[in-house]
């Protein structure tokens, strides 16, 4: 007999087994602790960025109303003073200052609502094409 062969009958027949049940354990332990710390890595950006709640800001934009295709009125209030702005393609122009609080204690009168059955949601049109009527 050749050597080869000699080795090959003294070395023993079995390939090492691999444990698939603790392969699978590892796998799925290894993606929920990426997945914890994703997790954990957004509420810490979130924790740590500094904004300041509504009450905070200086200036709020109380109204808009878009005039043309690329032109709006602002209505502004900034540090206590009403400010409307005209805004466009060649930039912004203050157009009035409202020195008088009277107006921001007015109600703004709402639009009377639509009826309920022509403010349906999408889901309700989509019910109802799909039950044909």
């Amino acid at each position: 007999m050749s050597t080869l062969a000699l080795m090959l009958a003294a070395a023993p027949a079995t390939v090492p087994g691999v444990e698939v049940g603790g392969e699978i354990v590892r796998v799925i332990l290894s993606l929920l602790g990426i997945i914890a710390l994703i997790l954990a890595a957004g509420w810490l950006s979130r924790r740590l960025q500094h904004r300041p709640g509504a009450s905070g800001r200086r200036i709020r934009c109380i109204e808009t109303f878009s005039v043309g295709a690329r032109e709006r009125l602002l209505l502004l209030d900034a540090d206590g003073k009403r400010l409307l702005l005209g805004m466009g393609p060649g930039g912004m122009r203050t157009l009035h200052v409202y020195d008088d609080r009277a107006a921001e204690t007015e109600a703004v009168p709402q639009p009377p609502q639509p009826p309920q059955a022509l403010t349906a949601g999408f889901g309700e049109l989509l019910a109802r094409w799909k039950r044909g009527a």
